[in-house]
């Protein structure tokens, strides 16, 4: 792992980067936590109708404006993240917030890749009447998701303390 942090600060992004003076990493950071704020904010909206708010609201209505919104989010996020990252990525070496952070990303991926895929997921951005197992799929679905990226914000604010 440190050969690639290694790598990653001496990239030419990271020297580029570091050329363009001092605000840039402060930009960089601004930029990474309104994706942040993007991505959470728009995915703790969806998540808290899955758990069961707002249930005048059909889960279709909510989607449809808060999934791309969090996918633009998690880019800029992401982005920033390895911008961020590229500035002094070896100091980050045996952090274990960052091996913690980084699977729980992957996680977080594949958790949304899997509640797409569900029947309920299916069936609730259809509007189709929802079968009984629905009320409890939903919910758990949203759980996940919000306990996923709570980790993960939590580990990258704790990235900075270690």
């Amino acid at each position: 792992m440190y050969e690639l942090m290694a790598w990653l600060e001496a990239s030419a992004l990271a020297e580029f980067l570091r050329g363009l003076g001092i605000w840039t990493y402060g930009i960089v950071n601004l930029a990474h936590i309104l994706g942040i704020g993007l991505l959470f904010g728009t995915v703790a909206v969806l998540d808290l109708r899955l758990l069961g708010l707002w249930r005048s609201i059909p889960v279709a209505t909510i989607a449809r404006p808060t999934v791309p919104l969090a996918a633009t989010g998690f880019v800029l996020a992401i982005v920033s993240g390895i911008m961020m990252l590229s500035f002094n990525t070896t100091e980050y070496h045996g952090n274990p917030f960052l091996y913690i952070k980084l699977p729980l990303v992957g996680l977080g991926l594949i958790n949304v890749a899997v509640i797409t895929r569900l029947p309920a997921w299916r069936r609730a951005m259809a509007g189709a009447t929802g079968e009984s197992t629905d009320r409890i799929v939903l919910p758990i679905a949203g759980a996940m998701s919000l306990a996923i990226w709570l980790a993960v914000i939590t580990c990258g604010r704790m990235i900075g303390y270690w």
